[in-house]
């Protein structure tokens, strides 16, 4: 309802005052005025004409009616603050606006001042008490001194609100990225989450890069910065060199913290220094970070340690990995080389296998572990005897019977194993025999009873043994291998892999050509 704030506390300008007043850089703190009187909205612009409150000024949004306060909350939930009148198109308006905008809209954040005219159509220990509001001020005591006053409480109390909740999703990042440490991309995700937890601890929203140099690395003799995550105008430049995208100023800062091992404030910039035992060197650099308490460099402090520490850890299961990948990898090539083949036959089928798996839909990290995978799959071939495993000529049946026993070794061998490289592998080892047609072994499988990486490692084996030679056999034509796998689509071969690998022929032909087999 109207009401005016006294002569001797405001002076009024004309009608055309903005309703916006936009900081600099776009930034500001959103109110939202509801009132159906329109004088309120224009007094309360002019109050706080020029008001700031760190740094940020005020954008002012109007409605004059309960449904218009409900649509402009929709529309602006980043709002800081609503100042709400209680009595418009009806005497309750204003209470279902501010339930609606807790219960419905879900909005726990943002301020509401409930202002009104009439106190007696909505007393103050009664609002209070059942509806979630933050302030309840009568129209006639709001003064232009005494609006300035709830501003700043208001808005200061909705700085920290959204500081301790974009802490939390900091955080949130930072566990989930944890969580996912022994994933094959876990570095990139926990830098991110790195970046996020240290800037909602600084208050930020600015620009940030995490940079990591390896001691050993030549970036690091060089000068360079391998950029692992960022954010803001970083956030596209990842896995570039720091020092080509970041001002000047920013890349000699984190040369000075380098060289001095230590944090580095300085200007509106903030430098971390953290060391790990296994994995480096470590630096982070936030711009825009203003003032940093000696408590908030302490908390900085132990964070970064906490940082290095986890980094720690992630570099030495990487190191893990990376290990079993070589004893995957050699294993199977210690296969073959009982067979008397190169081992280069089984990072051909590996290459193949991942890039079969790519075009058939799989994701990078399951097409990765098709890749690693692969090499196992004729690893039961270790408990076949010598005169059967290297015979030149026909087997005998008797002989035939043995040799397709290597199937249901090799996954015998590998089943047990809770490691994700070495299940597939006992997949692959068991299913690659099976034909699409049923007329494979061990099981006699068909069509999509087959594993998909028993098919994908079916086509890949197969296309490369018989461009091979073999102690049985001579390599064939590529030609001839074309023409082979045409006929055996739909018959030995999963159709929409055949036509897969067709497609790709020119790819297939530079992974051949990459691996060549070198004979002794």
């Amino acid at each position: 309802m109207a009401a005016t704030l006294r002569d001797d506390e405001l002076l009024f300008a004309d009608d055309e005052h903005t309703d916006e007043a936009i900081s600099d850089g776009g930034r500001s703190w959103k109110v939202l005025i509801v009132d159906d009187a329109p004088e309120i909205h224009v007094v309360t612009k002019l109050a706080l004409e020029g008001f700031e409150f760190a740094g940020r000024q005020l954008e002012f949004f109007s409605a004059y009616s309960g449904k218009e306060a409900m649509e402009l909350a929709a529309a602006h939930p980043d709002a800081a603050m609503m100042l709400l009148d209680v009595v418009m198109e009806n005497d309750h308006a204003g209470l279902d606006v501010a339930r609606h905008v807790r219960e419905e809209l879900g909005n726990s954040f943002m301020r509401i001042v409930l202002r009104t005219g009439q106190p007696g159509q909505a007393p103050e220990h009664k609002v209070i008490s059942d509806y979630d509001i933050n302030d309840y001020k009568e129209k006639t005591e709001l003064t232009a001194t005494k609006m300035y006053t709830l501003m700043y409480s208001v808005l200061r109390s909705f700085r920290d609100i959204m500081v301790i909740e974009a802490n939390k999703r900091g955080l949130e990042k930072v566990i989930e990225a944890s969580a996912d440490i022994f994933g094959i991309r876990s570095m990139e995700h926990f830098t991110k989450g790195v970046l996020g937890q240290l800037t909602s601890m600084l208050h930020l929203d600015e620009d940030a890069v995490y940079c990591k140099v390896d001691g050993l690395a030549a970036s690091h003799r060089d000068g360079n910065f391998n950029i692992l995550a960022g954010t803001g105008s970083y956030d596209e430049h990842v896995g570039e060199d720091a020092s080509k995208i970041a001002p000047d100023a920013v890349v000699e800062d984190l040369r000075q913290a380098l060289m001095a091992q230590r944090n580095l404030y300085k200007d509106d910039r903030f430098v971390g220094f953290c060391h790990g035992e296994a994995a480096g060197e470590h630096l982070l650099c936030l711009s825009g970070v203003g003032n940093v308490s000696d408590l908030d460099q302490s908390l900085i402090q132990l964070f970064n340690r906490n940082v290095s520490i986890a980094f720690d850890n992630i570099h030495l299961q990487a190191e893990i990995e990376e290990t079993q990948r070589e004893i995957v990898y050699m294993l199977g090539e210690a296969v073959e080389t009982r067979s008397r083949e190169t081992g280069n036959h089984v990072k051909r089928v590996a290459e193949i296998s991942k890039l079969l798996a790519l075009e058939t839909g799989l994701g990078e990290d399951e097409a990765e572990i098709v890749r690693l995978a692969s090499p196992l799959h004729d690893v039961g071939k270790i408990g076949i005897p010598d005169y059967i495993l290297n015979k030149p000529g026909k087997h005998t049946p008797e002989e035939w019977e043995v040799m397709q026993t290597h199937a249901m070794l090799g996954h015998e061998m590998l089943k047990n194993s809770k490691k994700r490289i070495l299940r597939s592998g006992a997949e692959i080892a068991l299913e690659h025999h099976e034909k699409w047609n049923g007329q494979g072994y061990p099981y006699g499988k068909k069509q999509d009873e087959i594993a998909l990486v028993g098919r994908i490692t079916a086509v890949a084996d197969v296309f490369d043994a018989l461009g091979s030679d073999r102690c049985y056999k001579k390599a064939w034509p590529l030609d001839r291998i074309i023409d082979l796998l045409k006929e055996e689509r739909g018959e030995h071969f999963d159709p929409a892999l055949v036509d897969n690998l067709l497609a790709n022929m020119d790819k297939i032909v530079n992974i051949r050509d990459r691996y060549v087999d070198v004979m002794n």
